[in-house]
C-alpha cells in the first residue's frame, strides 16, 4: 500500500503545523503528520494523514502565511492533484502520472454491470487512451499556470516551460517523488539532500 493523503508546501517562519487551521483537527493529527526536509528560505512541506485536509484550508493557509501555497491530492503514491493558490487568489492545477490519472478519471458506461470485467476488455483501453490524450492535452496550460505561480512566490524558474510540461507528463512508481521533482523544476530552493544529489549528478 502506497501513501494516501496529502502533501502541502507553503513558506513561512515558524512551522506549518502552527496555522490556525490545523487546531480543529483534534490531538491525534500529529500522529499522522510527516515533516519533509525543509528547504532554505522558510518553504517547508508537511505529509499529512488522509482525512486531515480540507479543500478550503489552503486559502486559509495562504492567508496565515501570505505567501502562495500548493497542496497535493494524493491517491495510493499512483497519482495526485496539485492545487496551488496565490495572495491574489489565483488557482492552477495538474494532475501527476497521467497514465494513473487518466485510469481514475475515465468514465465507465452505464450499461456496464461488472466493472471489472469491463476493465479487461479492449473498449477500456481505449477510453483510457481518450482520457489520457484530454489529460495531455492540458499541459501546456497546467505548466504555463504552475510557473505563473512560482513567479509570484518569488522564485526563478530553474527551467523554462518545456521542462516543466516534461515533469508533468514524466512517470514515477511514488508520486510523491515527482511532486518533490516539480517544485525542485519550478525554481523553490532545494533540500540539502536534494542539493548534494544535484552536485553528484553534474561532477
Amino acid at each position: 500500500m502506497g501513501f494516501s493523503g496529502h502533501l502541502v508546501f507553503a513558506r513561512s517562519e515558524r512551522p506549518l503545523l502552527e496555522a490556525p487551521l490545523f487546531n480543529s483537527t483534534g490531538p491525534r493529527m500529529r500522529d499522522d503528520v510527516h515533516e519533509w526536509q525543509p528547504r532554505p528560505g522558510g518553504w517547508q512541506t508537511l505529509q499529512l494523514g488522509q482525512g486531515i485536509w480540507e479543500d478550503e484550508y489552503l486559502s486559509a493557509l495562504v492567508e496565515w502565511t501570505g505567501t502562495p501555497a500548493c497542496v497535493a491530492d494524493v491517491s495510493d503514491s499512483s497519482v495526485a492533484l496539485v492545487t496551488g493558490l496565490d495572495t491574489d487568489g489565483h488557482r492552477w492545477q495538474a494532475w501527476l502520472n497521467l497514465d494513473n490519472a487518466a485510469a481514475l478519471l475515465v468514465e465507465e458506461p452505464e450499461d456496464v454491470d461488472d466493472v471489472s470485467l469491463w476493465m479487461a476488455t479492449s473498449e477500456f483501453e481505449e477510453a483510457i487512451g481518450h482520457k489520457r490524450a484530454e489529460l495531455d492535452a492540458e499541459v501546456p496550460a497546467d505548466a504555463e499556470g504552475a510557473l505563473t505561480w512560482a513567479s509570484t512566490a518569488g522564485v526563478q524558474a530553474a527551467a523554462k516551460q518545456p521542462r516543466i510540461e516534461g515533469l508533468l507528463r514524466a512517470r514515477e512508481t511514488f508520486v510523491e517523488e515527482l511532486f518533490d521533482s516539480l517544485l525542485d523544476g519550478l525554481g523553490f530552493p532545494e533540500t540539502a539532500h536534494s542539493a548534494r544529489q544535484s552536485q553528484e549528478t553534474t561532477s
